[in-house]
C-alpha cells in the first residue's frame, strides 16, 4: 500500500508555531512524523512536553540554582546557573536531577553555545560560507544548495549547542526536550542561563551564556 508524503512548508511550521509556541526545529520534526498533519503534530509535541513549554517560555525565571560538577577523576568541572520560576521547584528532586544532568552533559560534550540565538554572527557566518561553497562546488542548483546548507547548519548546531545536542544518556531527544519534559512535569518555565567549563591542563576555558531578549537574532 502506497502512502503520500506531504511536502512541509514554512507556512505550516509557523501555523504550528502560533497554536503551540514549540521552536521551529521541533514544529518541523512533528510535522513530517505526523506526515503534515497539524493536529497529530500537537499530539506529537504534548508528549514530549515541548507545547507546554513552549506556552510558559516567556515567563520570567528569577529563581534557581547554581551546581558545580567534576568529572573525569577532577580532571574537568563545570560550572551551571539553571533558573526556574519560584525557589519551591528549585528545591525539588526533579529539579535537582535537571541540574546535575546538564551539568554532567556540559562536562562530556563541551559546548560552545546555550542556543541558537547566542552564536555569534563570526562564527555564523563563516560556518555558513563554509557550507555554502562547498555545497556550490558540487555543481547542484541554488534551491539544492541552500537545503544542503540548512542541514550542515543544523548539524552544527548540535554540536556547538547545548539545547540542540543529543543528551548523553538518552541520545533519542535534545537537552531542550529534556528541560521540556521537566516544565511539563513541574508546570513552571525552566531555562539555562549560564555556564563554565573547565579542563586540567587547557588555556581556556568555555563559558556560555545566554544573550538578553532584545539583542536576540532569530536563527533557523
Amino acid at each position: 500500500m502506497s502512502t503520500t508524503t506531504v511536502n512541509i512548508d514554512a507556512k505550516m511550521v509557523k501555523e504550528l508555531r502560533d497554536k503551540t509556541g514549540a521552536p521551529f526545529g521541533d514544529c518541523k520534526n512533528a510535522l513530517v512524523g505526523s506526515n503534515g498533519d497539524i493536529e497529530q503534530a500537537i499530539i506529537l509535541l504534548r508528549k514530549k512536553g515541548i507545547a507546554m513549554a513552549g506556552k510558559k517560555a516567556s515567563r520570567s525565571t528569577n529563581e534557581g540554582s547554581v551546581s558545580s560538577y567534576i568529572h573525569a577523576g577532577g580532571k574537568i568541572g563545570v560550572l551551571l546557573e539553571l533558573n526556574c520560576e519560584s525557589d519551591f521547584v528549585a528545591r525539588t528532586d526533579d529539579f535537582k536531577e535537571l541540574l546535575h544532568d546538564i551539568s554532567m552533559h556540559i562536562a562530556a560534550t563541551d559546548p560552545k553555545y546555550i542556543r541558537r540565538e547566542d552564536v555569534t554572527p563570526e562564527d555564523y557566518d563563516r560556518e555558513k560560507e563554509i557550507y555554502r561553497s562547498q555545497a556550490a562546488a558540487t555543481g547542484k542548483p541554488a534551491p539544492v544548495v541552500e537545503k544542503i546548507v540548512e542541514g550542515k547548519m543544523a548539524k552544527f548546531y548540535e554540536e556547538v549547542c547545548l539545547l540542540d545536542q543529543p543528551f548523553i544518556k538518552e541520545q533519542t531527544i535534545s537537552v531542550s526536550q529534556l528541560i521540556a519534559s521537566k516544565i511539563g512535569k513541574l508546570g513552571e518555565n525552566i531555562s539555562v542561563r549560564r555556564f563554565a567549563r573547565f579542563k586540567v591542563g587547557e588555556q581556556n576555558w568555555t563559558i556560555g551564556q545566554t544573550k538578553p531578549a532584545s539583542t536576540e537574532e532569530t536563527k533557523q
